[in-house]
């Protein structure tokens, strides 16, 4: 093997982030699991504009065509949506709605509420619809089982406002009611998954030996807490987290990809 292949650039990335991943890269069956708006893809005032940085996109493209490699996309974002704004080939996994949508290489998985569920949303809609028809600036998402409301075009006041008002007449009409917090988002769902669960699950399907996962928001430590000790994860932005490492945001994200597609390559993983 030469060694000239893997060698690695000057990097802003740490000494350390680089050595492990140069140790994820020589894992047999690796899964890189990543979150999208805000790791791949900076964030925007309009989601449906979001795309990722073309770096990030050039080395998730490269790790896609490795071999012993999957790749998957784990997003809050409705499968629809996530599928349009990734603009990636089929062979990606897709885990939307936090979990509660699939796209593995079986695409016929899909998520199936029951009647109980079905007149849940409906109520759920009727009453988030009213919150964000009365407040300046909110609107809100349609999702399989659930709505998110979001607030991000809002002032700091009507945001608060929003949320509260959303999350008490809410909560006073569903019992068992999922909410989830992330940025300038609240995310209503009438069945609990989460990005932890999706993770095991995709370690599982794809039977990997290590797992990367990147991730921005709150719900993504729930996929750094499921991580093991031979796995890596890696946060991007700010805020407290469970990952072992951190990064800026999606341009170093798109580096740390492109660093482990480089040590990757080389048939590495297959010593």
């Amino acid at each position: 093997m030469n060694a000239a292949r893997h060698r690695i650039p000057p990097t802003p990335l740490s000494r350390e982030l680089v050595g492990a991943l140069r140790e994820l890269g020589r894992t047999r069956r690796l899964l890189v699991a990543l979150d999208f708006d805000g790791t791949l893809a900076p964030e925007v005032d309009s989601p449906e504009q979001a795309r990722a940085l073309p770096e990030a996109r050039e080395a998730v493209l490269q790790l896609l065509g490795m071999p012993n490699t999957r790749v998957a996309l784990v997003s809050g974002r409705a499968l629809g949506s996530l599928i349009e704004v990734a603009d990636l080939p089929d062979s990606v996994l897709l885990v939307g709605s936090h979990g509660i949508e699939l796209r593995l290489d079986d695409p016929g998985d899909s998520v199936g509420l029951d009647t109980t569920e079905l007149e849940q949303v409906e109520v759920l809609g009727e009453v988030l619809g009213d919150v964000a028809d009365a407040i300046d600036q909110v609107w809100l998402e349609e999702k399989p089982a659930g709505f998110a409301l979001h607030t991000r075009m809002a002032t700091e006041e009507n945001s608060r406002l929003a949320h509260l008002v959303a999350l008490t007449e809410a909560q006073a009409e569903i019992e068992n009611l999922t909410v989830r917090r992330g940025k300038n988002v609240l995310e209503f769902a009438v069945r609990s998954t989460t990005k932890g669960e999706a993770v095991e699950h995709l370690r599982r399907y794809t039977g990997a030996d290590a797992v990367f996962y990147a991730g921005d928001d709150v719900t993504d430590e729930d996929a750094f807490a499921a991580l093991h000790s031979h796995d890596l994860g890696v946060k991007s932005g700010e805020g407290e987290t469970e990952a072992a490492y951190r990064v800026g945001g999606p341009e170093e994200i798109a580096l740390v990809l492109t660093t482990l597609a480089t040590f990757r390559s080389g048939d590495v993983h297959e010593q």
